[in-house]
């Protein structure tokens, strides 16, 4: 017999609507409460991944709410990711292992068969916590695939759990969001939201009073909490690619640069974020139609999805062109995983793992060759740094193999063995290690190296964790917890 289940689902009015920030913060303030604390999102959709400790994969945000738990990642945590590899159709991920490609249309119809994996895992994680906070996708009130939902009400009426709406004031309409999605749920759906939070609320809050009233009256929901924006969240790791739409450009001059072309199938650009968290380091995410800066410092080529589709996409925006230029001046360029196979002479798809497009030439800046091929590797990884022996870890994540002479010039040595390349010169890096610059330590002598007599930057770890105890304390003092506990008690 299973245990009684003490949980709480979140589900957005829209997409980005903070649910994930909000959860991973909630996580943290229910641990520092002395409570075991597990996140679930029964389907994410996200190019941003993280690897299990069993080699599976999950979506990112999950990884960070994890974070915020004290708890090593499972599978269980996000039992269906779908990872987008072009506009119409992505790769399927059911509790950590790829099981095949399908369209939009042909996911809509497998949902329904993937509800048991999701139940199996949300029970799973039940077993050994006190709290499980569930996080929805998108927005509530897509009526429209209701029928085979697994990601919102589909899954918290199967699961028999209470729902709390979150609106964002930030984008407008905030009224009308959580008027209107309750208007569109179905009868039982509707009582089964317990009420709502407002996120992302600047100014003075005392003029949303009569909002209060409004929403009340209307949908008959009361408010659990009206949350401040909070500007450290910038400094978090994003769920998605659609986070990249809100970053605004920096204006400040900083002693290095690093411009990073956006492909089109960018993915696990999360490796961006302890270059963008140091205070004399710029990051510019250029997007299509623009010139790389030829004032950079560094050129970092990013994760890919669809390394071959991105590979041409860099040719179609002319940033091969830009490259070749930067490195013509004497510039840095790094590579990293579908980045780092795109440094090389050519890469080939021969069984069509990623689409129609079976061979490219590469950037031609590393002697090597790239066959995507299976299995797809998926692991943990600690070692060290070849050229300064400083120590790196994180995760790989990807199909297909490199060779070649560049390789001889191996750039880390991971798990005892040797791993990316290095030019000659040691201006043309590249490796599939995500989670590189994560290392203090490493990334303190990289940038170094492009900037001598640098001063050591932050801790970038600590500092993730400082935001999340501050997120903690932020929804300790605007929301009733207590009321939300309360909630998840009861199911």
């Amino acid at each position: 017999m299973q245990k009684p289940v003490k949980a709480l689902m979140f589900q957005g009015t829209g997409s980005d609507v903070g649910k994930s920030l909000l959860v991973a913060g909630l996580c943290r303030a229910f641990v520092k409460r002395g409570m075991k604390v597990a996140p679930f999102k029964p389907q994410n959709m996200s190019n941003n991944a993280a690897v299990t400790p069993d080699g599976g994969e999950i979506g990112r945000a999950q990884a960070l709410q994890a974070r915020a738990c004290g708890l090593n990642l499972s599978v269980h945590m996000n039992p269906v990711l779908l990872k987008p590899q072009s506009d119409v159709g992505s790769q399927v991920v059911v509790q950590g292992n790829v099981i095949g490609n399908a369209t939009a249309r042909d996911y809509t119809a497998l949902k329904p068969s993937l509800m048991p994996k999701v139940l199996e895992s949300f029970h799973k994680l039940a077993q050994d916590c006190d709290l499980i906070l569930v996080e929805g996708a998108g927005s509530a009130a897509e009526v429209n695939l209701r029928k085979s939902d697994i990601a919102n009400m589909g899954f918290a009426e199967a699961a028999d759990i209470p729902v709390i709406l979150i609106g964002d004031i930030d984008r407008g309409g905030v009224i009308a969001s959580i008027v209107g999605t309750q208007t569109l749920l179905q009868g039982s759906e509707r009582a089964r939201i317990k009420g709502y939070l407002i996120n992302k609320f600047r100014g003075d809050v005392s003029l949303f009073t009569s909002a209060l009233d409004i929403i009340k009256d209307k949908a008959d929901l009361d408010s659990f909490g009206i949350v401040p924006f909070f500007g450290k969240a910038r400094l978090l790791p994003d769920e998605d690619a659609m986070s990249l739409d809100n970053r605004k450009k920096e204006t400040d001059q900083k002693s290095i640069k690093i411009a990073v072309p956006r492909f089109a199938r960018i993915a696990n650009f999360d490796d961006l974020d302890p270059l963008r968290a140091e205070p004399d380091v710029q990051v510019e995410i250029v997007e299509a139609g623009n010139a790389l800066p030829g004032d950079s410092d560094i050129i970092l080529l990013p994760g890919s999805k669809a390394t071959l589709a991105d590979l041409a996409f860099v040719r179609e925006q002319g940033w091969d062109i830009d490259i070749k230029a930067h490195v013509r001046r004497g510039g840095h360029v790094v590579g990293l995983c579908g980045g780092y196979q795109m440094l090389g002479n050519t890469v080939r798809d021969p069984d069509g793992i990623e689409g129609h497009i079976k061979e490219l030439p590469g950037l031609g800046l590393l002697d090597m060759e790239t066959t995507l091929c299976g299995p797809k590797t998926l692991r943990e990884v600690t070692g060290h740094c070849k050229t300064n022996g400083l120590a790196v870890h994180g995760y790989e994540m990807h199909m297909g193999v490199s060779n070649g002479p560049a390789r001889q010039n191996s750039w880390l040595d991971l798990n005892g063995q040797d791993e990316g390349a290095i030019s000659d010169n040691a201006l043309i890096m590249g490796s599939y290690l995500h989670g590189l610059f994560n290392a203090d330590e490493f990334r303190h002598a990289f940038l170094g190296d492009i900037r001598k007599g640098r001063q050591a930057g932050l801790r970038y770890d600590q500092q993730i964790d400082d935001i999340l105890d501050e997120l903690a304390a932020h929804l300790e003092t605007y929301c009733d917890l207590d009321g939300l506990l309360a909630l998840a008690q009861k199911t």
